[in-house]
């Protein structure tokens, strides 16, 4: 089976290394629709989590009209996840992550989807790999 996830780490800590992610999302023309830090949401619901989580949905409004004209069942899929959180299984070391859209995409077996999901995800890739630089 393919891999569901690219995961980078960095020295970065979290609230650095949403800044970066942000910048370099914005530098390939997607934004996040949506930021929930998980932790915060938990906690306003009685609940406790640590270390710090947080999850985006990102977008890329061209790409995203182009998936969904050729094929409305690509809805189910979008947005676009990253990931940013320390990791506790690694001393709480900074990760940034993103669901692969090629990985997705094999869920429609939908030929005409793999070239824009594998575009997008070489764009989503630099950004986070430029986000953990």
């Amino acid at each position: 089976m393919a891999e569901l996830d690219y995961t980078v780490a960095t020295d970065k800590p979290v609230d650095e290394a949403i800044q970066a992610l942000q910048s370099a999302l914005a530098e390939r023309k997607f934004s996040a629709l949506w930021h929930l830090h998980v932790n915060e949401k938990l906690r306003e619901k009685g609940f406790h989590l640590e270390p710090d989580f947080h999850i985006f949905e990102v977008c890329n409004p061209a790409k995203a009209k182009q998936a969904l004209e050729t094929d409305q069942k690509v809805g189910y899929l979008l947005p676009c996840k990253i990931v940013v959180y320390a990791d506790r299984n690694d001393g709480n070391r900074t990760k940034i992550g993103l669901l692969r859209p090629q990985t997705l995409i094999g869920l429609l077996d939908d030929e005409r989807l793999r070239d824009l999901a594998n575009e997008v995800e070489q764009e989503l890739r630099a950004a986070v790999d430029a986000a953990a630089r």
